[in-house]
């Protein structure tokens, strides 16, 4: 948590971000994760090395029974985003979000069903039921993906140590093992304050080709061409964006779909083999913990016209989330092909290449 960020380089992202410039700035939210590194050399199926993990995010903290308004976006969607359905539908989900690799989400989800069942009202005497988030992106080029490492145990941990307050980035939880723009990518986070209200995004970073890479309008991946990995792109990123501004479920939509617009500063533009999918959630307007069949309900949301500078907050804390990865993250060996470097992105060339380009 002690590692630098992208603004400790002097790299100048817009907008002003809440107190901590994570997504813990909205008041309730807890953020969990276990990390998952053993082991040395070539791969060996089912035993290692292991580099993977899982992050949590508890939208209301411990509360499980009260949902959160929320809306899903995807701009392609080769990946899994579980509950995504009934989000799209009902408007609302409840319990953790699990961030994790492409063959543990079957586990994830079922580790979040037993921690909501052990957690809530209602599972036992009522039919109550859990429909978690649990989405993913692929580690497999520096982990043992296939040895699904990732067990109920680790992902009890993330949910039961979330907390709000500072947030690991780079290769922690479930960004351990990723890759971003041909560099070690990860976990990252940022937030932007708008007026009383706090917007911000936690990303699982595994996304992009070198030539793509742009930062604040300077094409540093033309630049910064040391240990390049891949022909063509072949993973993904995960956005969650959360708010405590009152919305309603079709305005968080597009409150979501806005993450598309903050990984394209970087370049990306959205490739075949790249799941880049997105959720929002707001904390307001609480449902009640009774229900009853014919109640009315209020619920207070903002005017349609009040909301361009929260797209716009979206887009920067989505964009300065993914770099914030980026920097924080450590260089890793390859296993698949074995014995290449994953070079973490140097905060401080990063720079340079940025003031570069901007003198000419």
């Amino acid at each position: 948590m002690d590692k630098p960020r992208a603004r400790d380089y002097g790299l100048e992202f817009p907008g002003r971000t809440g107190a901590g410039n994570a997504i813990t700035d909205v008041p309730g939210v807890r953020v969990g994760m276990t990390t998952l590194v053993s082991g040395e050399g070539p791969l060996v199926p089912g035993e290692g090395p292991v580099r993977t993990g899982v992050t949590a995010i508890l939208p209301r903290g411990g509360d499980v029974v009260t949902p959160v308004w929320a809306g899903i976006s995807a701009l392609n969607g080769n990946g899994e985003m579980t509950g995504s359905h009934w989000i799209a539908d009902g408007g609302h989900f409840q319990g953790p979000i699990l961030l994790t690799n492409t063959h543990s989400v079957g586990m994830a989800h079922h580790a979040a069903v037993r921690w909501m069942i052990d957690h809530g009202e209602g599972f036992a005497g009522q039919h109550n039921w859990a429909l978690p988030v649990v989405a993913e992106t692929y580690d497999g080029v520096l982990n043992d993906i296939n040895g699904q490492h990732v067990t109920e145990a680790h992902v009890r941990a993330a949910i039961d140590g979330a907390a709000a307050g500072p947030v690991a980035e780079g290769n922690c939880g479930g960004g351990t093992g990723m890759i971003c723009y041909e560099f070690k990518g990860g976990t990252g986070t940022s937030s932007r304050q708008v007026g009383a209200h706090v917007v911000a995004a936690l990303v699982q970073a595994n996304h992009g080709m070198r030539d793509w890479f742009t930062v604040l309008g300077a094409p540093v991946g033309r630049v910064l061409r040391d240990d390049l990995l891949f022909e063509r792109e072949s993973g993904s990123i995960i956005v969650i964006i959360a708010t405590d501004a009152p919305m309603m479920p079709h305005q968080l939509q597009r409150l979501a779909r806005r993450a598309s617009l903050g990984i394209a500063l970087h370049g990306t533009p959205g490739g075949n083999n790249s799941g880049d999918i997105f959720l929002a959630f707001s904390t307001a307007n609480a449902m009640p913990r009774t229900r009853r069949f014919g109640d009315v309900r209020e619920f207070a949301f903002l005017n349609d016209d009040s909301f361009d500078p929260y797209y716009l907050a979206a887009v920067q804390a989505t964009e300065e989330a993914v770099v914030n990865a980026m920097v924080a993250a450590e260089s890793m060996t390859t296993l698949r092909p074995h014995g290449l470097t994953c070079r973490a992105l140097d905060g401080e060339a990063l720079a340079e290449a940025v003031r570069s380009y901007r003198s000419r």
